[in-house]
Formats: C-alpha cells, structure tokens, sequence
C-alpha cells in the first residue's frame, strides 16, 4: 500500500518540480535587467519578426538569456504580431518584458531638426536630405524636386516650410519630413490669412507670404515686425517701391559676397526692389508665424522709412525723407 501511494505521488512531485522550475525561470526572464551598462540604440528593421529579434538581441549581448524565453513569452501574451519597425533606445534597467512593450507600443527614438526663420528652401532641403536619421530619397536634393513629390501645383518652393522644430523617428523619409513642413505652413497661412486685417495690398495669401519673407530678413525683434509691415504695406498703396536690401541680396545669391555695393542696387534683376516696383516675384526666405501675422496685421502710423541703429538689432523709423537722410546720417554715417 505504501509503495503504491508513492509512486502516486512520484507525478505529483514531478508536477510541483516542473511548475517551480518554470516560476523561477519565469522570475528570471521578468526581473533580470538586459546585459549591457549604457543606453543603447537597437533598429528594428521592416518585416523583422519576434525569433529574428530575439536571436539578434542575444547575438548583440543585449539579451542576458536564450532567444527561446522572449520568443514563447509574446507569443502567450499574443503580440509578437504587433511589432512595429524603429529606432529604440534600450536601457541598462531594461527587462526583456520591457524591450517587447517598447517594440509593441511604438516607442522609437524621436530625432528633431529645426528649420530657422530666414533659412532659405534649399538650406533646409540640404539639412534635412544629409541628417544621419532621414532616409533620402530626392534625387537631385533641389527645391524644385522637393516640390514635385510634395505639391506638383507649385512651381516654386521658396518659403513654403514652417520654421519650428519637428520630431520624427529614424527611418522618415525626406520627403516626408518635408511635406509635414510645406502642411504646416499651408495650415498657418490659411488661418492668418482668413483673420486678417482690413484694406491690404495682397490680392493672395501667396503675396502675404512674400510680404512675411521680407519682414522675416529686415527684423529679428518681435515688436518691430508689425511696424517694419505697416512701412511696406503704405509704401505698395503709395506705388512707392519697397527699396529694401534682402531682395536685392536674395536676386545676387550666388555673387553676393557680403558687401552691398551700390552697383548691386542698380542692377535690375526680379528681386531688385530698388529697380521695380511691387513685391518680389517669390518669397525670400522660410518667414516665421510671427512674420506672417505682422504682414497680415501691419501697425498703423505714417513711417515710410527706416534705418538700422546698430543698436539690438533695432531700427529708427522716419515719416519723411529728410529725418530719414538725418537718421541715415546719424547711425549709418556716424555723423551727428
């Protein structure tokens, strides 16, 4: 009797045995940390699958355990399907429970770039195409190539970007990043434009854009912007012409070497607001929402002039020639 209620017992230890085995394994593989003593970057590359992953992890000497623990671990809890391809940072703390919720969620490395009010298109076409984390796909890296893939209708792509800083996972592609850029700039447009002010010059948004562009090049101080609008606007109801620098630099990029010459500002090209009157044909830089909004909000008043004071940045605005020339004489000249 009692050598058979022993080896009844025998699979019933056998049991016990098994089910302690497996919690301690199992209490391995939920609190061991991964193998490594810094941050790391591990890609996920597309139509990798829950095995590979977990054989590359063990072959990198991140996994501090058997490729099998991770592979049966998600497919019990049925989200070795639900893998998204990425950039992911993986931490020294880090279980492999954790790694697989990071690789289920979508939780990638997010790199930025930051496109700078007053860059011109193919500055931030240059940045964006040679970033290490944005997969390039234009080809030639132009602007006009740019805006072939994102909006055929425009032919020129000059100050069709939103300058903010933008995040985006490894892998995005130029073109992608780019046509987030040219939306949110279309959104912004849009939205200044329906709010606008009364009585403008501009018979488009494309114009206000334009407008924005200068403003953008002319001022770097927020509170003069919408004064610095208010001069140009008064000066196109007035048929006087703009008569400011950066289109004129804008029109000579390519020879301009830093000193503004007189003979530059009588050479007539489609930017030479000195020789032709109205707005540039194009905008001239990537303008600012703040730059927008002064083009679209220009400051009342009677100023048609403005000089540099050499002062923060600052200008000294003027209603007529002559305190103008006297303004010119005294910040430009040196001379009281």
């Amino acid at each position: 009797m009692k050598q058979l209620l022993s080896k009844s017992l025998i699979p019933a230890i056998l049991a016990a045995l098994i089910c302690t085995v497996v919690i301690m394994q199992y209490n391995t593989f939920t609190t061991s940390p991964l193998a490594i003593d810094s941050p790391v970057s591990y890609t996920v590359k597309p139509g990798s699958n829950l095995k590979s992953i977990s054989e590359e992890l063990k072959a990198q000497n991140i996994s501090p355990l058997p490729p099998i623990y991770l592979q049966v671990y998600g497919r019990i809890n049925d989200v070795s399907h639900k893998i998204q391809a990425g950039e992911y940072e993986l931490l020294p703390t880090d279980t492999l429970p954790d790694v697989l919720n990071k690789l289920v969620k979508g939780k990638v490395i997010m790199n930025s770039i930051t496109i700078v009010e007053g860059m011109t298109a193919q500055q931030i076409i240059d940045e964006v195409t040679t970033h290490t984390k944005i997969t390039k796909t234009l080809d030639p890296p132009t602007v006009a190539e740019a805006m072939k893939n994102i909006d055929p209708e425009i032919k020129q792509g000059e100050g069709w970007f939103l300058p903010e800083t933008y995040y985006f996972p490894t892998g995005t592609t130029d073109v992608q990043f780019l046509r987030r850029a040219h939306e949110q700039l279309q959104k912004v447009l849009a939205q200044a434009w329906e709010y606008r002010a009364k009585d403008l010059p501009y018979k488009t948004p494309y114009e206000a854009l334009i407008m924005a562009s200068i403003i953008e090049k002319e001022t770097a101080l927020a509170e003069e912007r919408p004064e610095i609008s208010g001069v140009f606007v008064r000066r196109l109801k007035m048929g006087m012409r703009l008569q400011t620098d950066p289109t004129v630099i804008y029109g000579i990029s390519q020879s301009f070497d830093g000193n503004l010459r007189k003979k530059d500002l009588t050479t007539d090209t489609p930017y030479n607001t000195y020789t032709r009157s109205g707005l540039p044909p194009t905008p001239i830089c990537l303008p600012s929402r703040e730059s927008i909004t002064a083009a679209l909000h220009p400051k009342e008043g009677d100023s048609l002039y403005f000089v540099a004071t050499g002062e923060g940045g600052r200008h000294q605005f003027s209603s007529n020639l002559r305190d103008h020339n006297n303004a010119v004489r005294r910040y430009q000249l040196n001379k009281k």
